[in-house]
């Protein structure tokens, strides 16, 4: 006959067994949720402060990212550069609103590529913009960049079997600190819309805002 004692004994190892089987269990649940919320906090941040179309920083993420980039810069020159579509409606119009999304992608993809590690996001519809770092402001050297990246844009792409090429109006000045910010994109938008107003007799278009550009 089983000795009693070792019978209760024996029980007390099984249920203390199944509560720590149990209270494992918990714990991965726990572990799980607390995974699953952590997960959708970072996805809710994001969606808070990225383009859902190109996936770039949105407008808000821009000037809190740019006015961090601003107060951190060791010294080296900072440009701001706005950037947007010449008739882009066109595009919609004639192809639809999906091709015209997939252009949008494209020159987002275009314009961080050429950024690299530097600054770059959408403002809203076809207007773009970027903080850019610069080992010189002189004239020659931001006249080079901005018809690179001109005619970065400008490269055909490919929709559904037709190729189509948009233009950029492009303008740009430097910033000096973080106060300056909102002066220097009024002016780069500003030399932009001077830019595009130039028609069809610049491609692609681009205008230097000439305020502390230093001649050469």
């Amino acid at each position: 006959m089983p000795d009693p004692m070792s019978v209760a004994s024996g029980i007390c190892a099984a249920g203390a067994l199944l509560s720590s089987w149990q209270l494992r269990r918990r714990a991965l649940r726990a572990e799980a949720e607390i995974g699953h919320l952590q997960a959708e906090l970072a996805a809710e941040r994001h969606a808070a402060s990225h383009d859902p179309l190109t996936g770039l920083p949105n407008r808000r993420a821009f000037y809190r990212l740019a006015a961090a980039l601003l107060t951190d810069t060791a010294g080296q020159p900072l440009i701001a550069i706005v950037l947007d579509l010449d008739d882009f409606k066109q595009i919609n119009d004639r192809y639809g609103h999906a091709a015209g999304d997939q252009v949008l992608i494209c020159v987002a993809e275009r314009l961080a590529g050429f950024a690299g590690d530097n600054l770059v996001a959408r403002l809203g519809g076809d207007e773009f913009a970027g903080l850019l770092a610069s080992p010189t402001v002189d004239r020659r050297w931001i006249e080079h960049a901005t018809r690179r990246l001109s005619e970065t844009v400008a490269a055909p792409i490919r929709l559904s079997g037709v190729s189509v090429q948009v233009t950029a109006s492009v303008g740009l000045a430097p910033v000096t600190g973080p106060a300056q910010l909102t002066d220097a994109l009024s002016r780069a938008d500003a030399a932009m819309y001077q830019a595009k107003s130039l028609g069809g007799n610049r491609s692609p278009r681009q205008l230097v805002d000439s305020v502390r550009l230093a001649e050469c």
